[in-house]
């Protein structure tokens, strides 16, 4: 019986040694895991976290790499300031090392490539950024490179097959590569458009990218060939491409983008929106091509169902001691034809209308910031309903007029009571 007890104590013994052991190995391998793991994850934040320009980088890269000698960020951050500090070799060895370290990354080919364009290793050059839209060939980055480089060496065919692709990808790249393809066909139209594609975001960016150089028949045209679904769909652009071109004076094809856009479904060319005051009259702010009414102090301006010489209401002014020498208070910007003849009528009344420079109305050319013509001085006193009628020959340089009411200058405080209104308005051309 003793002599089993002694034999059992002896097993317990090895066995727990052996457990001891495991244990002991467990705790160092793991201690050396996290060792390494520690120096790995403290190289690639320096690597991170330092700009290749910085002051000291040179130092900092040397650290970081010494942390973490296999990590590609590490290496990277070398090559960069090793060529910074003019060490061109260092830095081409450590960049096909960046690439051996982790060759299913795109972004290191990509500096492969720039590195051996540099030095005049085109072919090199090639064949890294080729491997790097291989690896991530739904990626836009890589082929914006790609497309570059075939740019810089004269093969356009091939730069703007990638660079067509980039685009159709990534909007962010659109303008760039419509900017590039725009300059480098000498602003050819039909050569972009080609590059463009025909997918409709693309298009409704295209629209937008002439509207901004002044192309504003192309960027109509442009808009024009997407569906009605697609023009709801990118609805957004094309209302900042309504407002690019109302801005810049292209009021022809402005109008016709909020006319589509709805932002005021009854714009037309050659028309006077609202000519009978029988829908409501808006904000300033909101209007392109119809009434702009502007706040006066002592001028009361208003629809008026009381008084119509057509319809259902007319509008009135009507003033209370109002005495500033100038009055711009409603106006419309109507579009033209350069140089077409026209007639602009109206139908106005007058109550109690007295001053000595009482309310006109103005055909202003906005483009020279000039009348001009006007009609006469509207009459003092009472006067029923009368139309009436303004010709004018438009401007060589305008696409639009402005209708634009003023008042006779009669010295810096001029005094006008009374009120008028204002009715059925009509623009024609006059044979």
């Amino acid at each position: 019986m003793p002599e089993k007890n002694v034999h059992q104590i002896e097993i317990l013994s090895t066995s727990r040694l052996s457990a001891r052991l495991i244990l002991v190995g467990t705790i160092l391998a793991t201690l050396a895991f996290g060792w390494f793991a520690i120096r790995w994850q403290l190289g690639n934040m320096l690597a991170e976290q330092t700009t290749p320009t910085a002051a000291g980088a040179q130092e900092m890269a040397r650290a970081a790499y010494n942390f973490a000698p296999r990590d590609p960020q590490t290496n990277w951050l070398l090559v960069n300031t090793d060529s910074n500090s003019g060490n061109n070799s260092a830095s081409q060895n450590n960049l096909q090392q960046v690439v051996k370290l982790s060759p299913a990354d795109y972004r290191w080919w990509i500096e492969l490539g720039r590195d051996r364009e540099q030095a005049d290793d085109t072919e090199a050059a090639e064949k890294a950024l080729r491997r790097a839209v291989e690896l991530a060939p739904n990626y836009t980055f890589p082929r914006w490179q790609l497309g570059n480089f075939y740019l810089r060496q004269n093969r356009s065919d091939e730069a703007f097959r990638e660079l067509t692709k980039a685009a159709e990808s990534n909007s962010l790249y659109r303008e760039q590569v419509f900017s590039l393809a725009w300059e480098f066909f000498d602003k050819d139209a039909s050569k972009l458009e080609q590059i463009a594609g025909s997918a409709p975001d693309v298009r409704a960016d295209l629209a937008k990218f002439y509207a901004a150089r002044g192309r504003a028949e192309d960027s109509l045209r442009i808009w024009n060939s997407l569906s009605e679904e697609e023009k709801q769909a990118y609805a957004p652009g094309a209302r900042v491409i309504a407002q690019a071109l109302y801005e810049k004076g292209f009021f022809s094809a402005a109008v016709e983008f909020v006319r589509q856009l709805e932002i005021e479904p009854e714009a037309k060319a050659e028309t006077i929106q609202n000519a009978s005051f029988e829908k409501p009259i808006g904000e300033v702010k909101d209007a392109f091509f119809g009434w702009k009414i502007s706040p006066l102090d002592k001028v009361e301006i208003k629809l008026d169902p009381t008084q119509k010489h057509d319809g259902t209401r007319s509008l009135r002014v009507n003033f209370n001691g109002f005495v500033q020498p100038t009055l711009f208070a409603i106006g419309q910007i109507v579009t033209v034809v350069p140089n077409a003849r026209y007639r602009v009528s109206f139908w106005l009344r007058t109550e109690n209308l007295k001053s000595g420079g009482t309310p006109k109305l103005e055909i202003y050319n906005i483009y020279e910031n000039k009348t001009i013509t006007a009609s006469a001085p509207f009459p003092v006193g009472t006067n029923d309903w009368q139309q009436i009628k303004i010709e004018f020959n438009a401007p060589q340089n305008a696409e639009a007029v402005s209708l634009l009411t003023t008042r006779v200058f009669c010295g810096s405080e001029c005094p006008i009571i009374g009120a008028f209104w204002y009715d059925d308005f009509k623009l024609e051309r006059v044979k």
